[in-house]
């Protein structure tokens, strides 16, 4: 019975899922929806919007027969075939990529100055730009334009790409969700990236041996289902995802990990404390925001123990997680913001909490 007080004690310091005040940093917002005459303002850096304005950019070419990209979709023209082309391909394709690249930065430097403006957003000094877009040419390109934008009009903030792989920036995150006795003997922690198109888990070594600040953090193993191929009920859904967990843990209990009981999840909208969510998962399959669907509940439920004690779970925000895997690499600044550039643009904003304890 002591020991099982003592499980429920420690799992309770855990913290709430969708929590403001985290380990490390504070979370002052998140998943802002701000608007203006067009609409979420949000939506004018994401990767939809950059292909419409590829798309604007071949219309007049298209009318002339000259279209380099001839009938395909520009929807369907992937990063790493932009990236290509304008590395070394048709010049007058390369002209049109260019183009684009160049109105996008100027569309991601019109949302930083609007989040800016928002009272959360206030003395921002620092926004880290992660999601798919980041992880090609044109995304680096487009992101170190809109830096020197803001930097030409004197707006005071450094745009920067993100440092991890957008693939594994959240699984690393989930490591700072979890507070440090999580690690003390265990050498590894399963998380959770959950998005519109794909779900991805993995096993994440924190190395706090090699750094206490987890900028050693490193992905051991992971697994991605693209779930938007299959369409799964809601159901089925959260049955694959238990499915890779428990398939991971026992992978890395096979090769000598020892596991901690905790599992981080990062994923779409606005998390309430009890783990159910509010608004902003959409494009997840199934309805995820009833009030009857509580995921983490669903993860327990499906792996109520790791290395024979009882299963921890604890979600938040997708771009929050994924702007948690900077946080070892912040210590120079006070404030600072995430953008995610995917379906749609995710966003959160934090303070260090040295800073405020200083």
């Amino acid at each position: 019975m002591a020991n099982q007080s003592a499980t429920k004690s420690r799992a309770s310091s855990i913290g709430s899922h969708g929590a403001q005040e985290l380990p490390s940093v504070i979370v002052d917002s998140y998943n802002v929806e701000a608007k203006d005459d067009e609409g979420f303002v949000g939506d004018r850096a994401s990767r939809r919007a950059f292909h419409d304005i590829l798309e604007n950019w071949r219309k007049p070419l298209r009318k002339l027969g000259t279209d380099p990209f001839g009938e395909e979709d520009s929807e369907e023209i992937g990063k790493g075939r932009l990236d290509e082309i304008l590395a070394s391909g048709d010049a007058e394709a390369a002209a049109v990529i260019q183009s684009a690249v160049e109105e996008f930065a100027q569309e991601l430097a019109l949302v930083a100055r609007r989040f800016l403006r928002l009272k959360a957003w206030d003395k921002t000094e620092r926004i880290v730009i992660g999601g798919g877009f980041r992880h090609s040419r044109i995304g680096e390109l487009a992101i170190a334009r809109a830096d020197l934008i803001l930097k030409a009009d004197e707006t005071k903030i450094d745009l920067v790409p993100i440092r991890n792989h957008p693939d594994e920036a959240a699984l690393i995150g989930c490591c700072h969700l979890a507070p440090g006795w999580i690690f003390e003997g265990h050498d590894s922690i399963l998380a959770v990236d959950i998005g519109g198109t794909n779900m991805r888990v993995g096993v994440v070594e924190p190395n706090v041996k090699k750094a206490k600040d987890l900028s050693k953090a490193r992905v051991w193993k992971s697994k991605l289902w693209r779930h938007a191929d299959d369409g799964p009920k809601r159901d089925e859904a959260v049955g694959e995802l238990v499915g890779m967990l428990s398939d991971l843990a026992r992978r890395a209990e096979k090769e000598g990990l020892k596991l901690a009981p905790f599992i981080g999840v990062a994923c779409p909208g606005k998390i309430e404390e009890d783990g159910s969510i509010d608004k902003g998962a959409q494009n997840l399959p199934g309805n995820w925001e009833s009030s009857k669907f509580n995921l983490p509940k669903s993860i327990v439920a499906g792996i109520p123990e790791l290395g024979g004690h009882e299963t921890t779970v604890l979600m938040h925000n997708d771009a929050v997680v994924q702007g948690l895997s900077e946080v070892p690499f912040m210590d120079d600044v006070k404030r600072w913001g995430a953008f995610t550039i995917g379906t749609g643009l995710g966003n959160a904003r934090y303070t260090n909490r040295s800073a405020v304890e200083k």
